[in-house]
Formats: structure tokens, sequence, C-alpha cells
């Protein structure tokens, strides 16, 4: 089949014909890489709302260990489409490989308006409820915050001001220490006996998952580095094994510090947990501290969001000419100027939308997550298809129990997918149609191409 002329910038991304990345990650960096990414504001904000869901400590604890095993499960799906498909593409490469290119364009349409942008507004709310516990503005503080801050981070990507690595590690240690500040601290606490939550339901069980599984979520990026692990073969199992043991481990003891320091009543209608945890044993300058600490790292994340969104974009406007405005970079300053434009705006839109629902974090899971599990569904399908598709190919790694495990791992995103649709809020509707809406402007850069 022979592709169009255009299509050429994911093409340069994914094939290995023209982009030979270097083997440059060793199996210590794939885990510190994937620990980074995974550990992010989600964990700082989604226990309070499972405790909310739950019912008992127990429960709480449960929630977090079935997300551990999830992703687990969901990891050994990916470990044998990377291994076997090891491009820097990831889950687009699956996705055009399996299912055609139309799929591949919904989800690249996909992760520029709800999955990329909801998680830059989820980000900046997070960080506009610790800033709030710092000084607040009003009524609707972590709504102005969020949107200070995306207005302000997006100018100083358009203006080329971007930090220096050495910053940007130097806030993902301030979220490490943050977290390990508020485990020590409140395992160190005498036991809260708050009063009990009401008991979860079956169907607040689903829209609990949604939320712990929201704060496990970017273990998959594993799949974007695959070209650049050493001995891969082997490494990418192994870091993601190893990285979501980590990532276990520690969210286990977070939830359990929250739960000993201040009880599940009290976790439970939180909006800042580590703050008020830090509030409950040293008073209001433990909250300050691990206000300020949250809010800072959160920001840096809000900031790698934006910059890497805005060139997954600037890619997409190389390869379809109906985007083709995104698609231009500016040589002074050097960046992606209106892929980012858009990009702020899209995010900016989504802080309105949260500031007139419910609460803008909770607001943010309901827009992305039904897209997310929808798609994380098909990459999980795609390795049946493609199994079958391409018997011939070898495969260095084959996922243990197949099929049974990939049909487990479809069969928990199914249920994730309808969770997200049936237990959210208007914000899941909105992504939907968002999703929807790509389907036309398809047709149309189809049509364009035709007539090219």
């Amino acid at each position: 089949m022979s592709r169009p002329e255009n299509y050429s910038s994911i093409e340069q991304l994914v094939s290995p014909e023209k982009a030979a990345p270097q083997q440059s990650l060793t199996l210590p960096d794939a885990v510190a890489l994937i620990v980074g990414i995974v550990i992010g504001a989600g964990i700082f904000q989604t226990p309070a709302l499972v405790a909310n869901y739950a019912g008992s400590d127990f429960a709480v604890l449960l929630f977090w260990l079935i997300g551990g095993a999830v992703s687990l499960v969901g990891a050994l799906c990916y470990a044998e489409l990377a291994t076997t498909y090891p491009h820097v593409g990831g889950a687009y490469y699956y996705l055009k490989r399996a299912f055609g290119r139309g799929v591949a364009f919904l989800f690249a349409w996909a992760r520029m308006t709800v999955i990329q942008t909801g998680s830059i507004a989820l980000l900046a709310f997070v960080f506009g409820d610790y800033a709030s516990q710092i000084w607040r503005l009003g009524t609707f503080s972590p709504s102005i915050y969020a949107a200070v801050a995306i207005a302000l981070l997006t100018a100083l990507n358009i203006v080329g001001l971007q930090q220096g690595k050495w910053t940007q590690n130097l806030l993902s240690a301030a979220k490490v220490l943050g977290l390990l500040l508020v485990v020590i601290i409140g395992l160190a606490a005498t036991p809260n006996t708050s009063t009990p939550v009401e008991s979860a339901s079956s169907g607040t069980w689903g829209l609990a998952l949604v939320f712990v599984l929201l704060s496990y979520g970017g273990w998959n990026e594993a799949a974007y580095i695959s070209a650049e692990i050493q001995n891969r073969q082997r490494n990418i199992l192994r870091s993601l094994l190893i990285s979501i043991g980590v990532i276990t481990v520690i969210y286990l003891l977070i939830n359990w510090a929250y739960l000993r320091g201040l009880g599940l009543a009290n976790m439970a209608k939180s909006e800042a947990v580590a703050a008020d945890l830090m509030r409950s044993l040293w008073g209001e300058p433990g909250a300050f501290f691990v206000s300020l600490l949250i809010a800072v790292s959160t920001l840096g994340a809000t900031n790698a969001t934006i910059f890497t969104g805005a060139r997954t974009n600037y890619a997409m406007g190389q390869d379809f000419s109906l985007f083709s405005f995104m698609g231009r970079w500016q040589q002074r300053p050097s960046t992606p100027t209106y892929a980012l434009l858009l990009q702020g705006a899209i995010a900016l839109a989504l802080v309105f939308l949260g500031t007139l629902t419910r609460k803008g974090f909770e607001t943010m899971v309901d827009y992305t997550a039904p897209v997310f599990w929808f798609f994380f569904l098909l990459s999980g399908i795609s390795l049946l298809v493609l199994r079958k598709r391409e018997p011939q190919i070898t495969r260095s790694f084959r996922v243990p129990f197949y099929p049974f495990t990939p049909l487990l791992f479809c069969a928990v995103c199914g249920y994730l997918l309808y969770s997200s649709l049936v237990y959210t809020g208007v914000g899941a509707v909105v992504g939907v149609v968002v999703v929807v809406a790509g389907i036309p402007l398809l047709l149309w850069n189809s049509y364009r191409q035709g007539r090219a």
C-alpha cells in the first residue's frame, strides 16, 4: 500500500529505516524514567477520592494493590509489543500496524484534544489545590491558579525560556522528597480512628479503580523508549516489572500513612490530603512546607507535559494537511508556536469546564478516563491481532498464559471504560464527543489528500 507523500513525521518517528535511536538507556535508567513518569501529581490527589469510595482501611489498601496487579498484567502485554516492535512511536505504531492509519489518526487527535491537554489541566488543578493551601485567591482559587499556570508556562515555552535539565530533575527530586516526608511523618503518628465512611458499592468499586489506575498511569511510556533501551529483549520486561513493583510499594506506604495519620473519614473529605496530614501533625508550618513542595514539583510536571504535548502536535501537523498550521516551527525562538498556542487554548477551555462542574481535578479525570481506557483497550487488542496476522515475526518475549493474559487485560480495560462512562459526570461525555468529532476531520483530511 502506498503512503501519501506528506505522511512523513510520524513515519520518521516510527520507521527504523528513517530513524535509528541509539540504545543508550541502561536498566536503571529505564526504571528511574518509568518511576519518575508514574509517580506524579495524582498520588497527592486521588487517595482522598479513593477513600471516599472505599468504606474501610482494608478496602483502600486493597484498591491500590489491585491497581499494581492490573498494571503488571498490562505491562506483560506491552513488553511483548515493545520487544517485538521496538519503535519510539509506541502505541501509535502498534495501532497503525494493527488497525490502520485512521485509528492511528484518532489516537493522535485524542492525545491533542483530550489525553495530553486533559493531563495538563489535571496537573494544573493539583497545583492550584496545593497553591491555595499557601495563599487562597477566593472561591475559585484552584481554577485561577490552574489557568495562570497554563498561560504562563505556555508563554515561557513560546519565547523559548525552557527549564534546564538540572532544574527539572530538582523538581522531580522535590516530589519524591515530599512523598518520603509524608510517609515517615504519617507512619510515626498516633493512629487516627475517625468515623468510618459508607461502604463501597459494586459501581463505586469501578470508579475507585479509575482513580487508582490514573495514579499508576505512565508505565506504558516504556513503549516510547523501547528503541533506546540496551539489551531490550531482557531489559524492557525487567524495567517494567521492577518499576511497577517499586511504585506499588510506595503507593501502599503513602496510603497507609494517610490512613494512620488522618483516619479514613478525614482522608475521604480532604481536598489536599498531604497538606492536611502535615497540618494535623505539625500545624500550619508543616502544611505550608509540604504544599509548597508539591506545588513546585507539580508545576514542573505541568511544564514538561506542555513541552512534550506541543511536539506531538507539531508532528501531527507535519503528517496531516488539515493541521499543517501546527507543523510550522519558529526558528527564533526555536519552538512550535502554533502547536503551543492551540494546546494552551484547549487546556484553558478544560480549566473552564472543570470550574463549571463538580471539581476541577475530578472533572479532568472524567474527561480523560474513557478516552484513555478506550485506546488502552485497543492496544491490548492489537497484541491479539498482530499475533494472528504476523506469526512469522520473531518474538523474543511472549506474554505468559497467552491468550488468557491479554484477554484479562482487555477485560479490565473494558470494565474501566464502562465504569468511566457510567459512573462519571459530564466531563466524560464531553471527552467522548471531542474524540468522535475527529472522525469527520479524518474524512475531510483524506478527501483533501485525495484531491491533491
